[in-house]
């Protein structure tokens, strides 16, 4: 059995590619006649920017320690095929279109993990419905089967025993078992008229745009036609995503902008369909962001070999990472020209340029690109405040070093290097979005301190990076980070991420799981008064 804490994490690959895709960046040799003209844009006047915050969600699997859903099913993993003693080592499942388990082999049963944390979902008695013929039995010994009848079963759950599974035993071929349906305790009654947690909403309430980048699963997305994407019927949301009617529902519940990152392989037919229902039921007072695909530019993404191979084929450039560049711009544009058919001219609408914040010679060169710019309204960045540790010495920074340091040392440099550091690059990046006429937004921010290319595995220096994100002094770093912002006139700043277990892999979550005091993590805490302070209604 593979670890539950996997892959699945936004940014395993993000540390440890970001140095070597930055730092090859960095070397290229920029000529006076490679960088793009001044464009003139007419009539286009730059808004006054408004600093607020949004919020990017973080993704839908059976690990979400923040739990948006009061139907646990729909956050569980995908089905697991068993036979005999060895874990996984049954046949292929006979799957239909929407995931549901059509028909079992002999001596198979088929598992499905509703909540891998242990003592991080609730306790209390589960009621799971379902349509169709068939029977579940629970994988491990974390409660009992309460009480059991066609289409509804009620399980005791006691969350401190371990993960919440559900093996599916028997299920009738000719109405098979379907629809599944997990409703935590408390909200039988509710869930239909309202499918999210009153937590999750009011953790949110008052936020002024979510990014759905990791409920989308953009990264690395199969999606290429409208058929493709994720349904309200399908088997749960941690394959596909999160279908684009609840995104719609929640940003209207919470009275937000909405943003969306359309799959890199998705075609035209999928950007109408998907653009035409949100224009439709999204309120008219709240705007769509839409933004193609996510960070084009990182080598440890499979968009970005796709954008890579799509430039050099249309002979927009020689190499793949400039031939990337061109052709995020070049689909971009085909994009927001599909979009601004669907809007008509409506106000409501805003299309998102995304480029890397620690080099704006990448920007300039997807701005200046077939005139890109003039088709955008804002560019995206992400101005982490970094420590990115790798085995090799980088000026003194490493992993056998910092793994020595405490926390005055590390926060030392958090504000001596890091701080400057971000705030040059906002800086930078300003100049570029005014020069093409472009409000200045970040896609991302905040910490970004994590070890790389190997030295993830070092407990100690993980240890260390865990601590400094619950230490006081974080929260003044989130506060000078939005100072220097704000400062260079940057817009909307959406942080990363909203609540997700740390490890590893990095300490993105604001808060670590659905029942931390929010008054406990400084980084939650710094961040919310920063909202506050913008005058967002906000809970704390």
């Amino acid at each position: 059995m593979k670890s539950i804490f996997f892959s699945g994490r936004r940014k395993f690959f993000l540390g440890s590619v970001a140095l070597l895709v930055a730092g090859l960046f960095y070397k290229v040799k920029v000529r006076a006649k490679d960088r793009p003209q001044n464009i003139k844009v007419s009539n286009r006047v730059i808004p006054t920017p408004n600093p607020r915050l949004g919020i990017n969600l973080a993704g839908i699997a059976d690990w979400n320690s923040e739990q948006p859903f009061v139907d646990f099913f729909t956050m569980s993993r995908q089905w697991v095929s068993q036979a005999g003693t060895g874990w996984g080592t049954g046949p292929a499942l006979d799957l239909d279109a929407q995931g549901w388990v059509k028909a079992l082999a002999p001596g198979c049963r088929a598992t499905r993990f509703i909540c891998s944390l242990d003592r991080q979902y609730p306790s209390g008695e589960y009621v799971i419905l379902y349509d169709g013929e068939g029977d579940f039995k629970l994988t491990f010994p974390v409660g009992a089967i309460a009480k059991k009848e066609p289409g509804r079963m009620v399980v005791l759950v006691n969350a401190n025993k371990g993960a919440f599974a559900l093996d599916l035993v028997s299920t009738n071929p000719n109405n098979y078992l379907r629809n599944v349906r997990v409703i935590a305790p408390g909200f039988e009654k509710t869930y239909q008229d309202n499918p999210w947690h009153p937590n999750f909403l009011k953790r949110w309430s008052g936020v002024a745009c979510v990014r759905f980048m990791d409920f989308m699963t953009t990264n690395n997305s199969p999606q290429m036609h409208w058929q493709d994407r994720p349904t309200l019927g399908q088997a749960g949301f941690s394959d596909k995503g999160v279908p684009v009617e609840l995104m719609v529902d929640l940003a209207n519940r919470l009275e937000t902008d909405a943003w969306f990152c359309f799959p890199h392989q998705a075609d035209d037919d999928y950007v109408q369909q998907f653009a035409g229902y949100v224009k439709k039921n999204l309120k008219p007072n709240l705007r769509a962001w839409y933004e193609y695909s996510n960070e084009l530019w990182n080598g440890g993404f499979q968009q970005t070999h796709y954008a890579g191979e799509m430039g050099k084929k249309l002979k927009l450039a020689d190499q793949p990472w400039e031939a990337g560049w061109k052709f995020t711009a070049h689909r971009s544009i085909e994009i927001f020209k599909l979009l601004d058919e669907v809007y008509a001219g409506q106000s409501n609408l805003v299309k998102v340029i995304g480029s890397l914040a620690a080099n704006h010679f990448i920007s300039e060169q997807i701005l200046g690109f077939e005139s890109a710019a003039n088709y955008a309204d804002v560019l995206a960045v992400a101005p982490y405040v970094s420590l990115n540790v790798s085995p090799q010495d980088d000026k003194g920074i490493s992993e056998k070093s910092v793994a020595s340091w405490n926390l005055d040392r590390l926060f030392e440099y958090l504000n001596k290097v890091a701080i400057p550091e971000s705030s040059k690059w906002i800086e930078d990046c300003k100049k570029v979005a005014n020069r093409f006429g472009l409000q200045l937004v970040a896609y991302e921010g905040g910490q970004h301190l994590v070890g790389v290319m190997g030295a993830e595995n070092n407990k100690a220096l993980t240890e260390l990076l865990m601590d400094a994100n619950t230490d006081k002094r974080m929260g003044q770093i989130y506060a000078k980070n939005f100072q220097a912002w704000e400062q260079a006139g940057g817009d909307l700043f959406c942080t990363f991420n909203s609540v997700s277990n740390w490890s590893k892999w990095g300490s993105w979550g604001l808060l670590r799981n659905n029942d931390e005091n929010p008054k406990d993590s400084p980084k939650f805490s710094a961040v919310i008064q920063w909202a506050k302070s913008r005058g967002q209604k906000m809970n704390l």
